[in-house]
């Protein structure tokens, strides 16, 4: 069969595409090109039909690793449920010990967007389970409310922005403190073939996390990492970075973080190679 890649314009494409978008019979529902590349630490504003394998390896100082089982899941137009599992295995004193952490329950909620600006947010509330045992430090022994605000901006270059404030709030504030934090990801995406091949994100986040009590000083990161399409249908992705604490450094390690990302609702994982 002869290529038909010639056989349309890409402003052609656009006017195709364009007529298809108006099929759908309710408009409200957030556009795609607000799904801006998942960075490694910062919480992104559009809701998602993702399972997503996190981890994070300690570089220096004791030896550890944390990873993440993430299911999102969308429903209805603007929202989404995630599942956060967390499995941990730390050296201490020479000894290594494993087990599940504080498993999240969350419910995200797109409140706007609009393609026109590149603009969209969301605020999400999540109820953290005190599962993870607190004597090894794999949790904070009590039931934790998380809220926070996702802001994302998208520029006409590529180039986004992310923003991520919150506050961790625990019922027992006598064995774990309240805590605030905020996050910041900026990048830039560079498609091979137009956008239809492999796409390559490169981006940097700035981190940082206070506990609320009188003394407390304020945790800084940066965390430099890309991000890849492996699947030619970009369902499946992957991102590798290093997070470098700024300050405060003592007790507080290097880490190599990375995950895989399947976006399930683009496809089955064995489509789309």
């Amino acid at each position: 069969m002869p290529s038909f890649s010639e056989a349309l314009s890409e402003k052609q494409i656009d006017q195709v595409i364009r007529y298809l978008r108006g099929f759908c019979k309710n408009p409200h529902w957030p556009r795609g090109e607000l799904n801006l590349p998942r960075a490694l630490v910062t919480e992104k504003a559009y809701p998602e039909n993702e399972v997503v394998i996190s981890s994070a390896v300690n570089a220096r100082g004791a030896p550890g690793i944390e990873s993440h089982i993430i299911h999102e899941q969308r429903f209805g137009v603007k929202n989404q449920l995630e599942v956060d599992v967390p499995i941990q295995f730390q050296d201490q004193n020479h000894l290594w010990y494993g087990g599940v952490g504080d498993v999240t329950l969350g419910l995200k909620r797109e409140i706007f967007s609009n393609l026109r600006t590149g603009s969209i947010f969301s605020l999400q509330g999540s109820l953290l389970l005190p599962s993870g045992s607190r004597t090894h430090g794999f949790g904070n022994g009590s039931t934790t409310f998380e809220t926070f605000a996702a802001f994302d901006q998208l520029f006409p270059t590529n180039t986004f922005i992310q923003f991520q404030t919150g506050a961790d709030l625990p019922r027992h504030t006598d064995i774990a403190p309240q805590s605030v934090f905020w996050n910041t990801a900026v990048g830039q995406s560079f498609g091979e073939e137009r956008g239809l091949g492999r796409l390559w994100s490169p981006m940097v986040e700035f981190l940082a996390e206070k506990e609320l009590f009188t003394g407390a000083r304020t945790n800084w990161d940066v965390l430099p990492q890309m991000q890849v399409t492996i699947s030619k249908r970009q369902h499946v992705r992957g991102d590798l970075g290093v997070r470098v604490p700024v300050n405060n450094t003592s007790g507080r390690s290097v880490q190599v973080m990375f995950y895989l990302l399947w976006d399930w609702g683009d496809g089955k994982l064995t489509e789309g190679w």
